[in-house]
């Protein structure tokens, strides 16, 4: 009966341990280039199974003036409020790993301009990695966003 009890509790155990940190939820978006935290982003689970994230704060740099407007972006963006913006769009979870998130589009407010994009989340599902890259992910950026518990 031990032996049983101790089998259901290790699978149990294994099972939690491989389930993947789901990528809904609110973030807080790091700036790779200043390391301070410029916005805050809620991701949500479309009805057609991809991830999009919309900014719902933003905080201006230390002594710097905040920035309301996508001023640099194109079409029916050019001078969209950035609070509201759709800053990545159509992320589909790897069905190779569970914790990446591949084939997105990543809009930077600040040039206007959109990439090619890529998330994985950390085990603990707290952190993820977000890339931007024209082409091939080599040539690119990445930012770390920490989870708003």
């Amino acid at each position: 009966m031990k032996i049983k009890a101790l089998v259901m509790f290790s699978f149990l155990l294994f099972t939690g341990l491989t389930q993947a940190a789901d990528l809904a939820g609110k973030w807080k978006a790091i700036d790779d280039k200043t390391g301070y935290s410029r916005a805050d982003v809620e991701i949500s689970k479309n009805p057609n199974g991809t991830y999009s994230g919309k900014i719902y704060n933003t905080r201006p740099l230390p002594n710097s003036p905040l920035v309301g407007y996508c001023h640099k972006c194109k079409g029916n963006l050019k001078d969209a409020p950035i609070v509201g913006l759709k800053i990545i769009d159509d992320f589909k979870q790897s069905p190779d790993n569970p914790s990446e998130y591949v084939s997105g589009h990543v809009l930077d407010p600040l040039s206007g301009n959109v990439y090619s994009g890529k998330i994985k989340i950390n085990p603990k599902g707290n952190r993820l990695t977000l890339r931007g890259y024209i082409g091939i992910s080599l040539l690119g950026r990445s930012q770390t966003w920490v989870r708003i518990e």
